[in-house]
């Protein structure tokens, strides 16, 4: 994490390419943290900075931002919040969501402030997360099952 003047940051941001199945990290730099605070305002810069203003929603040229502020992961109450932000496909501009639980924790334990998701996939995968390392895994052995229960369990196992 950031020492000194911007401490509960880890300083790095995960890129992920579909398209390309390329795992990437940038770093998050203080001047960043600085000037885009938490979770909704780094996602805003980097959407900003990256969808040109005429790009369809649901295409390759979008991008999803899963982003975690400085005081995740800490004993602040009510610190435990994700922001997952992308261009809208019902409304074309801006579009947020704020969520609690595990996940935001997750994120910061693995080293990240933020993940960007970019491309389109050829074929089904996931994205593994652990102790600052990720990658992209083959999901077809997932595709048809039940439900988001049983693709859970699919994974757990395949991650023992």
């Amino acid at each position: 994490m950031f020492l000194g003047e911007f401490p509960g940051y880890n300083g790095k941001i995960l890129r992920v390419n579909l398209s390309e199945e390329k795992v990437t990290t940038q770093e998050l730099t203080p001047e960043m943290a600085k000037m885009w605070i938490g979770g909704v305002g780094l996602a805003a810069k980097i959407i900003y900075d990256e969808v040109p203003a005429r790009a369809d929603p649901l295409g390759p040229e979008n991008v999803f931002v899963f982003a975690v502020g400085p005081y995740q992961a800490t004993t602040i109450p009510g610190s435990g919040r994700f922001a997952a932000c992308a261009k809208s496909p019902l409304t074309g501009i801006w579009g947020e969501s704020l969520g609690g639980g595990y996940n935001a924790h997750e994120l910061k334990r693995a080293g990240f402030d933020a993940i960007v998701v970019a491309g389109k996939a050829d074929k089904p995968v996931y994205l593994w997360v652990h102790d600052g390392k990720a990658e992209l895994r083959d999901a077809s052995h997932l595709w048809g099952k039940k439900d988001a229960y049983e693709t859970e369990d699919a994974i757990k196992k395949e991650l023992k």
